[in-house]
């Protein structure tokens, strides 16, 4: 029974090791830098929250500026577009997710002595959100979010912008409202 008790602890200690070498992999290839640049323009690899009307949410694909068009593909070719003239507003956000599914799971429980909270401290994966606020062709007022990789949507942004998007800044807004009231 003591030999039974000292090889779990043993398997307990060991796993302990390994785990911060699974989490650090994890997020190491969860990591995608995926920006490619081409003759039209940046694309962005991107997963379509919600908002574009015929594409699901969730969905995976990429996001280019072509022309005078947003436009988002799926992986399958399917895809959609709206005229950058027709954005009204473009808002970045940051978030974060946890990430390792199944198997981090399981491995914060073998941890011993409470270590999987600690694991949890380091298995997150920060990522950029932006929304975009636009008009379809009847004048209707739409919008659609996209997850980006971290510091990928504010470059997105300011190719919007530059392309002929609007965007309403809301630290320049704040700046005015405090200065009036002076």
């Amino acid at each position: 029974m003591i030999q039974r008790f000292a090889s779990f602890k043993q398997i307990g200690s060991e796993l302990a090791c390994l785990l911060p070498l699974i989490c650090a992999s994890t997020s190491l290839t969860a990591q995608n830098h995926d920006v490619e640049r081409s003759a039209s323009g940046v694309t962005f690899h991107v997963t379509h929250v919600l908002g574009f009307e015929g594409t699901s949410s969730n969905a995976n694909g990429n996001l280019s500026i072509q022309g005078n068009a947003l436009r988002f593909e799926k992986s399958e070719g399917l895809g959609a577009q709206i005229n950058i003239g027709a954005i009204q507003d473009v808002f970045v956000g940051e978030e974060n997710k946890q990430v390792g599914g199944t198997p981090l799971t399981l491995g914060k429980m073998a941890v011993p002595f409470g270590g999987g909270r600690v694991v949890s401290l380091f298995s997150h994966k920060k990522y950029d959100t932006l929304t975009v606020e636009y008009l379809d062709p009847n004048g209707g007022l739409h919008g659609a979010i996209f997850q980006l990789n971290k510091g990928q949507a504010q470059a997105l942004k300011n190719e919007l912008v530059a392309n002929g998007a609007h965007a309403n800044n809301v630290d320049d807004q704040a700046t005015k409202q405090s200065t009036q009231e002076n």
